[in-house]
């Protein structure tokens, strides 16, 4: 290993140490970790989102920082260490790229990907389609990965239509739904309607991604639209801050 990893191993070792460690660092579980293991790659893909190259170069080292802090949990308690963990990946890698690695010619497309992940899981002793889609996922990323694996063994509307159909029930029966029913029935309208996009081809959690940018863009135009009138828009009626909104449109698109 590099000088700078092992360098990085015998900070996290030193600070792990039971007597002479950091006290907040000695003690932390997996469990405790996990939001800032979260936490540290959103941070990453932050700093891509915004092309800062210095700033991914830190988040990055965050985001190690965090490999080596669950590595280092799980060697004290006799799991695995680091290394395993670099040859679990590398071993991962050198099997789903049999065209690269291995005897096998070709081009790897996502069909083919998917096969050899599915046979990984079979490997594992996989027993639904729906084993190893984890739990952590944000839920539009997971729902969009549950209805993939579906699809996968057939379990999958044939027409537009039937999603389409699908989605004006599911909208129907939250507008009649009583107070405690009302979670449910919403979360079937969001499930059915990343099944429509999902079919459109589009990443559910990249539209809403980008659905979210949009609206908190032309919201802050209206705002600065009504402070450059010297109008106080929390004051306006609702049709007054709709004529901002369409204001807003027309300046920022």
């Amino acid at each position: 290993m590099s000088e700078q990893l092992n360098r990085l191993l015998s900070i996290m070792a030193r600070l792990r140490d039971p007597e002479h460690g950091c006290e907040w660092d000695v003690a932390q579980t997996f469990e405790t970790i996990v939001p800032y293991t979260i936490e540290e790659a959103y941070e990453v893909a932050d700093a891509i989102e915004r092309n800062d190259m210095v700033e991914l170069r830190s988040e990055l080292g965050d985001l190690l920082l965090q490999v080596v802090f669950h590595s280092r949990m799980a060697e004290e308690d006799g799991q695995f260490a680091f290394e395993d963990v670099a040859k679990a990946i590398s071993d991962k890698m050198e099997a789903r790229h049999p065209h690269i690695f291995g005897d096998e010619g070709g081009q790897m497309d996502g069909k083919r990907w998917e096969d050899l992940k599915e046979a990984e899981r079979a490997k594992e002793g996989a027993t639904s389609a729906m084993d190893g889609v984890a739990n952590a996922y944000p839920a539009l990323l997971r729902s969009e990965k549950l209805q993939k694996r579906a699809a996968r063994v057939g379990f999958e509307w044939d027409e537009l239509e039937g999603p389409r159909a699908k989605l004006l029930e599911e909208l129907d029966e939250l507008h009649s739904a009583d107070e405690s029913e009302k979670l449910i029935e919403a979360g079937d309208v969001l499930f059915v309607a990343v099944n429509i996009v999902r079919r459109y081809g589009v990443d559910a959690e990249q539209a809403l991604k980008a659905a979210n940018s949009k609206f908190e863009s032309r919201f802050r135009e209206m705002e600065r639209l009504a402070q450059q009138d010297e109008v106080d828009f929390a004051a306006l009626s609702l049709d007054e801050q709709e004529a901002y909104w369409q204001r807003a449109k027309l300046s920022i698109g």
